[in-house]
Parts: structure tokens; sequence; C-alpha cells
């Protein structure tokens, strides 16, 4: 089938896109409020998108019934500082706590009774039991259709110990750190655990001749 995306009324196009961008990592955002409360609220429209500068993008949804900002938004757009904190399979059930529909002001993070460390160069702090968190800063904001499009420039990057493998050549046991991903539909997420590797090939001209 083919579905022209310009014509599909919003909760489609939804749903062919969550349904096929798999799978895609969480974000878990901290970020604090104008009174000091911890906000942490999962995203899985996110990714890494560059190096020089190293830059993250978070896709923010608008409240569905008001069309303004949620929480994690509006203390990016006021503040400009964030952590990306990754998941794993141990913070599944936290992580899932944070994603209810917590009155405005309540903190996440006593809800679903996390640790938190503190950050070096950014206010809001980290989750202690993350496997990577990253510190960082509002780069760049768009305001687009139902949702914010924040780049966030990475500050600083914390990596567990345990899952350093060389600590001089940065080789790291990412398998180790068993993230997860969201798939399709509501309530699905991925394992890391099976996985498969190609090596890169080089060009071959004599391809071109078959």
């Amino acid at each position: 089938m083919q579905f022209d995306m310009r014509t599909l009324p919003l909760q489609a196009r939804y749903k062919i896109i969550n349904s096929t961008v798999t799978p895609r990592p969480i974000a878990w955002v901290t970020t604090l409020s104008e009174n000091g409360a911890v906000n942490a609220a999962p995203y899985s429209f996110f990714n890494a998108v560059g190096d020089e500068p190293p830059l993250l993008v978070l896709g923010l949804l608008k409240d569905p019934v008001s069309g303004g900002l949620k929480d994690t938004a509006t203390n990016i757009m006021r503040s400009g500082a964030f952590v990306v904190n990754l998941v794993s399979e141990a913070d599944a059930e936290k992580m899932n706590q944070c994603s209810v529909n917590a009155p405005r002001g309540v903190s996440e993070c006593d809800y679903a009774d996390l640790e938190m460390a503190p950050s070096t160069a950014v206010a809001p702090p980290r989750i202690a039991s993350s496997p990577v968190s990253f510190e960082c800063v509002k780069h760049t904001a768009l305001d687009i259709g139902r949702q914010n499009v924040v780049l966030g420039e990475i500050l600083v990057a914390h990596i567990a110990d345990a899952y350093i493998s060389d600590p001089e050549k940065l080789y790291l046991d990412t398998p180790a750190m068993k993230l997860i991903g969201r798939t399709h539909g509501s309530g699905w997420y991925a394992r890391t655990s099976d996985q498969f590797k190609m090596e890169r090939p080089q060009y071959d001209p004599e391809r071109l001749k078959r």
C-alpha cells in the first residue's frame, strides 16, 4: 500500500512512523523546573546526529490536549540545560513509571524512586543507574507543528566504569549495557542482546561488470 502523508490525519501519520522507524533509542531526559524540581521523562523520537560539535536530537511532542509545551520542553527552552540518560533493561520499569501523565510540578524522579547523581557542567542531575548519561545544552530549537525539535550539544559524557573495556582506546562493552529501544505500537520495546556483525566492504569495480 501507498500512504500520502500529506493527506493522512495526524494519528495515522503517527502510527506509520511509530511502527516502522524501529527500534528507536530512548532518551530518558532529566531537566529542572523553575522552582528546582527534577523532571524525568522518556522520549523515543531521539538519536545522535553529529560529532563536531557532538549533537543529539530530541523530538518533543506537545501536549495533545492543550497544544502547549510539556515539562521537558518548557524546562529546556527556559534554561537550555538537560541530561539524556540511556535506558538499560534493569531500569525499564522505572523508565516506564516516568512516562505517566503526572500533574505539572510532580517530580517523576520521586514518583519512580530514582537515585540521582550530580552533573558536572549543567544543573539538572543525571540518573545514577543509567549506563550512559550525556550532559547537554540546547544548540538549536525549532517549533514545528506538533513538536519542538531540539538539537543538544553534548558537553560531558558519563559512562559507567563497568562498561569500559579499555580506557585508553575507548573500547566500550556496549552489549553489556543491555540498552533497550522502542518498537511498534503502544508499550512495545526491544532488547539489544540479539545482534550480528557485517564488515564494511571495499569498493569493487568488478561488481559493475557482472
